[in-house]
């Protein structure tokens, strides 16, 4: 009767303690809106995104404010920029989609974007 009390109380608090963590496990197609370490990867790939994009035919974006960031695991990473974009010394707030399939050897990344006010929508992939 001991022993089986003793293995519910330590159930019990392993539940506890795995409730109170911080660090919550991923939800896969769920979407994790990122910070720290992983923000500044984030913005680092978009950053290189854009320049790949404006190599291009695409249009010369600069990312001139990063608002937020989430990614999804969706096939790959998916992941959905709020930002300030500029070109042409105009700026507009924009949702950048990177979607990254990296076992792809071709067109193993797809880039959207679409500004407010603008009817215009980007859709690359290499």
């Amino acid at each position: 009767m001991f022993g089986s009390k003793l293995i519910y109380l330590t159930i019990l608090a392993l539940v506890c303690v795995l409730v109170a963590s911080d660090e919550s496990p991923p939800i896969v197609g769920g979407h994790k809106e990122l910070s720290g370490e992983e923000l500044e990867k984030a913005v680092a790939n978009l950053h290189a995104t854009l320049a790949k994009l404006s190599t291009g035919d695409g249009p010369n974006y600069a990312a001139t404010k990063v608002l937020k960031v989430t990614t999804q695991v969706v096939a790959g990473t998916l992941d959905t920029y709020t930002v300030e974009l500029t070109s042409d010394n105009v700026a507009k707030q924009c949702t950048v989609k990177i979607w990254s399939q990296p076992w792809l050897k071709e067109n193993g990344t797809n880039v959207k974007i679409e500004c407010q006010g603008d009817d215009a929508k980007v859709d690359r992939t290499w």
